[in-house]
């Protein structure tokens, strides 16, 4: 869904979750992918073929 541009409350309110809980994934994510941002992590994730 971040990848898709869907913003983080978007993301919970669809996935019925806790605007925190998607938070604490993307740091997550983005700490596995050593990216910075949302940007970095998308194209990280591409580069990787994980898209």
């Amino acid at each position: 869904m971040v990848a898709e541009g869907r913003s983080n409350a978007e993301i919970s309110q669809r996935l019925s979750l806790a605007l925190s809980t998607v938070k604490g994934h993307n740091l997550r994510i983005f700490s596995k992918l050593q990216a910075q941002n949302r940007t970095e992590a998308v194209a990280r994730a591409r580069d990787l073929g994980l898209l």
